[in-house]
């Protein structure tokens, strides 16, 4: 059963902290076999990916089967149902629009000393995403990591989506054809993470790695992390429901659901200011838990993580989904927008009723790779600022570095940097010898 817990309660904030603070992810020690994988691919190359697919995802390959020919992904996609082929369409065409709106603009300025100053934004020039194989195969996935890519401008895109046993999702493969995914690699693990860091004779390196994956993947993405950069270090996924008492609990208890049937270590939340629409609600869980094919997955995860919440008023929830900072947070109330105004941390944010999370997930646009376990606090999901890198523009004229040198010039010295005044000083010298 869900954790209980009301703002009335004297021993609140110790239960209120205690969740908080749970550990919801007993994730294996794994750094040490990551660091001797990486190692290995790194000096062998095909060789260890090559070895380590068959040993891990029992698949044989050769350095000229690690990539699906074209072929391959024409026969994948003339399996996908001409349904699923359009809502991947629309949801291409959304997640573009929606991204192509975040493109940040140059900028180039003249100051009151005669100074040039300014930015410019350019790509990366190659990306990898990381796409999880078997039971957790997701063309959403595909889509929210690699159109960001696209529409900031990197100029390739290769994407590793393992094949356990040969296994393949077609709509995997359509996902990445229609996103502009160049090349994929039926490879995973640390061994894929490890290939498109550091590149063997058949993968070329890339500059980011973005994409979720398991233990052995996300500490694989640490440790190559400053060699290449990486997106984040998702954890298990969550889901805060400020709800009021105009809800449907049915509605509240699929919405709460829709997290923990992705992992037993999810986590979904309700607050409300209504006692009893608590209590409809963990009715409906309970009843709607009899009926999901993943009730097993689901219930462990509302049974050891699951809470729900009362609170005096929708101001005290406001402050406790601060405290919460959730990858996804609805807003089922009757003014979403006011309440929205008075949350600062959150992953993203959902705008009433008829918004559940899960048109996130697939259609509406915005990014589904969102931060977890608090991290909402200081990070942002996925965007196309993640495939983009700023520069800094400097001109000085001899008149503007006339006037703002000699402070420049202060500084180094104070500094006890000589070059570095000198080589300001050696320039107002000529200057100064011209007039």
């Amino acid at each position: 059963m869900a954790t209980l817990l009301s703002t009335a309660q004297g021993d609140f904030e110790a239960r209120f902290a205690e969740l908080l603070s749970a550990k919801r992810e007993d994730a294996p020690d794994v750094n040490e076999t990551v660091a001797k994988i990486i190692a290995d691919v790194r000096n062998r190359g095909d060789a260890s990916v090559i070895e380590l697919t068959s040993r891990f995802d029992r698949l044989d390959l050769t350095p000229d089967t690690l990539a699906f020919t074209e072929d391959e992904i024409d026969a994948a996609c003339a399996s996908v149902s001409d349904a699923e082929r359009e809502a991947l369409e629309l949801a291409v065409q959304r997640i573009t629009d929606y991204h192509a709106r975040q493109m940040p603009e140059d900028a180039f300025w003249t100051d009151e000393t005669g100074a040039g100053l300014g930015w410019r934004w350019t790509a990366v020039s190659a990306a990898g995403l990381y796409v999880p194989g078997g039971l957790a195969s997701y063309p959403s996935s595909v889509l929210m990591n690699a159109i960001p890519a696209r529409v900031a401008g990197v100029k390739r895109l290769d994407m590793c989506a393992p094949t356990p046993h040969g296994k393949v999702n077609p709509l995997v493969l359509m996902a990445a054809r229609l996103a502009g995914v160049d090349t994929v690699y039926r490879i995973g693990g640390a061994q894929a993470i490890a290939a498109m860091a550091y590149g063997t004779d058949t993968i070329n390196p890339v500059d980011k790695i973005t994409g979720p994956g398991n233990a052995f993947v996300a500490a694989a993405k640490r440790q190559v992390f400053g060699k290449v950069g990486i997106d984040m270090i998702a954890g298990p996924s969550e889901i805060l429901v400020i709800a009021d008492a105009d809800n449907d609990p049915e509605w509240l208890a699929v919405d709460l659901m829709s997290q923990a049937e992705h992992d037993e270590s999810a986590q979904s939340i309700l607050i409300t200011d209504d006692p009893a629409l608590a209590d409809r609600t963990m009715q409906a869980v309970d009843a709607l838990l009899g009926q999901l094919d993943r009730k097993d997955i689901a219930g462990a995860s509302w049974r050891d993580f699951g809470a729900v919440i009362t609170v005096r008023d929708l101001d005290e929830a406001a402050r406790i989904a601060d405290r919460i900072a959730a990858e996804h947070l609805e807003l089922c109330v009757a003014d979403p927008d006011a309440l929205a105004a008075k949350i600062t941390h959150a992953g993203a944010i959902f705008l009433g009723s008829w918004t559940p999370e899960a048109i996130g997930d697939y259609i509406a646009g915005p990014n589904h790779v969102l931060p977890t376990a608090r991290s909402a606090r200081f990070s942002s999901g996925l965007s196309v600022m993640d495939f983009l890198k700023r520069t800094t523009l400097t001109r000085m004229t001899p008149e503007s570095l006339n006037i703002i040198g000699p402070a420049a010039e202060c500084l180094a010295a104070s500094e006890g940097l000589e070059a570095h005044g000198l080589s300001v000083r050696s320039r107002l010298d000529r200057l100064n010898a011209r007039k």
